[in-house]
Order: structure tokens, then C-alpha cells, then sequence
């Protein structure tokens, strides 16, 4: 077992992003739904790449009427109109790695696997079933094509607790053994890499996530930020990685740089002020922040089989 951090530097574009820019810009594409308040969904993801220096394309899969105070309208988008969106950004971009976000319905599900099968493109999937303000953007029925025809696509799927129990039909995790067995189930599902994210675990310790590959897992922990601020963070932990694959990294280090930066815009989400609900984080804590500049530390334990 060996256990390494990360302390991120004052800029948060990766070397790697950097290093791109110098040929052509690492481009990389979300494929989700609008957030009309900004904080989550394509907004956050595209906020995000831009933040990591990343160029971002979009394909919507639904449209929101959506605040800081919950979700108060969805209005769905046609499967055909999400190939259509999907096709044309693929044949002209030069898309490296991909993410999903809310799709919403079995058709939706199946149009983005039929496009993306077979394509030399990372994939992050983030199985977004329930919004924080408890309205459901996935319906019950599409759980079976997310598990069946785009789980075995995906570079690595991103889970939070609820969701990793509706795909394995295990109880959800109170504790990190529960987390390995989802973890360890959603494998033998097919994914390439699964990350467990444990924010729904009980009581106020430091946050802890897991990743698991066939080869290794490995424990990640941060600390708890205390902020109610952590409108999108799911959408902007799984398109940082997003962005780190679509620059190079490998997965493990595409994680936790995702995970350091996910911890700064944290720490800043209070400076925003935005709504009068539960607010965005800040995505642009490096540019608009004045005191941001600390480091931020991750620690990766790696349990080898």
C-alpha cells in the first residue's frame, strides 16, 4: 500500500493543458442539461473546462427551470435532436474526452451510446438521477440502458451513494465497506473505472471518496468544506476530470486534480453570493478570488490486489 498527495500549484491549468496549447487546445464535450440558474449541468461543466483550459462543445439533453431554490420545470429535448447535436460536433471537433450528465430517458440513453460506440473518446459518465432539491431528472425506467449500453463505454462512471445503489440494486453505503462493494460491483458491470463519491456518508468527517480500476483502488480523501454552497458539484468534479483526460492524464491523476480543484471552488463558494438558496461553487475562484491561492491537498491511498 503506498499513499501519495497532490498540493496544487497557483495556476489550476494542468502542465498537460498547458503543454496543449502550445499545438492545439485539448477539446473536450459535455453532454447533459441546462441549468437556468448557472450552477450545475452544461453551465458548470463548461465553466469548468474553460477554467482548466480546456474548449468545451455542449450537446443538451433537456432544459431546466432551475435556481438556487430547486428545480421548477423540465422541458425535454427529442432523442433524435440529441444524435443530431452529437453528430455534427463529432464530425467537426476534434473531441478527446467526453462527459454526460442529465439524460433524462431511455432514448436519449441509447442515441448517445449508438454515437459514441466504437469512437477513440474518454468518457466520463455521471449518472445524474436526482437533483439536490429532491426532483427527479432521470426516469426509473432508463436505469437499465444507462447500466446496460453505457456503462461498458465509460472510461469511468462517477456515482454519489443514492446513485450507485439504484445501478447495482445494493443498499446504499453507510460506511466505506459498503462503498468498495458498489464500487466493486459497478466494475463487474462493466465500467473501466469507477469513482464512489461519499458525500452521503453519515456524520462530519473529512470527505472520502473511492476509485476503483481492475488493477488497483484507491482511497481519496479531502476535508469537509463547511459551506451550503455545493450547487453542481457533482457536474464539476466529473467535468474536471473530463477535462484532465481530455489533456492527457492519466485516470488516477485526472481524479485527484479534479478533486483539488473541486476543494478550491469549494472553499470560495461563499465569496459568490448568488440566489437566495443553495448557491453554485465557484468555478472561477483562481481569477476572482484574491485569497484563493492556497494549496489544496488530497491524499491517494492505493490498495493493490
Amino acid at each position: 500500500m503506498t499513499t501519495s498527495s497532490l498540493s496544487t500549484s497557483d495556476s489550476p491549468i494542468s502542465p498537460a493543458a498547458q503543454e496543449s496549447h502550445r499545438h492545439h487546445i485539448a477539446q473536450a464535450l459535455t453532454i447533459a442539461g441546462s441549468d437556468s440558474g448557472g450552477g450545475a449541468g452544461i453551465q458548470a461543466d463548461l465553466k469548468t473546462f474553460s477554467a482548466l483550459g480546456v474548449y468545451g462543445a455542449s450537446v443538451i439533453s433537456g432544459l431546466t427551470a432551475q435556481n438556487t431554490q430547486g428545480v421548477h420545470g423540465l422541458f425535454e429535448v427529442s432523442a433524435d435532436f440529441v444524435r443530431q447535436q452529437l453528430q455534427v460536433v463529432l464530425d467537426d471537433l476534434r473531441i478527446a474526452a467526453c462527459k454526460t450528465g442529465m439524460l433524462a430517458r431511455a432514448d436519449i440513453i441509447a442515441a448517445v451510446a449508438d454515437e459514441l460506440r466504437g469512437r477513440a473518446i474518454s468518457l466520463v459518465v455521471d449518472p445524474v438521477m436526482i437533483a439536490k432539491s429532491g426532483h427527479a431528472l432521470l426516469a426509473p425506467e432508463a436505469i437499465d440502458n444507462l447500466c446496460r449500453l453505457l456503462l461498458p463505454l465509460a472510461t469511468l462512471v462517477t456515482p454519489n451513494l443514492p446513485e450507485a445503489a439504484a445501478m447495482t440494486g445494493l443498499p446504499e453505503a453507510v460506511d466505506e465497506a459498503g462503498m468498495q462493494r458498489l464500487g466493486e460491483r459497478l466494475l463487474a458491470m462493466g465500467a473501466k473505472g469507477v469513482l464512489i463519491k461519499g458525500g452521503h456518508l453519515p456524520g462530519d468527517c473529512d470527505a472520502v471518496d473511492w476509485l476503483f480500476t481492475p488493477s488497483q483502488s484507491c482511497r481519496l480523501v479531502s476535508p469537509r468544506i463547511a459551506t451550503r454552497h455545493t450547487h453542481g458539484t457533482g457536474c464539476t468534479l466529473s467535468a474536471a476530470i473530463t477535462a484532465g483526460l481530455a489533456c492527457g492524464l492519466p485516470l488516477a491523476e485526472a481524479v485527484t486534480q479534479a478533486k483539488a480543484y473541486l476543494d478550491h471552488a469549494l472553499r470560495a463558494a461563499d465569496q459568490l453570493q448568488v440566489g437566495n438558496g443553495l448557491g453554485p461553487v465557484h468555478h472561477f475562484h483562481h481569477w476572482w478570488s484574491e485569497d484563493s491561492a492556497g494549496s489544496a491537498s488530497i491524499t491517494m491511498t492505493d490498495n493493490q490486489p
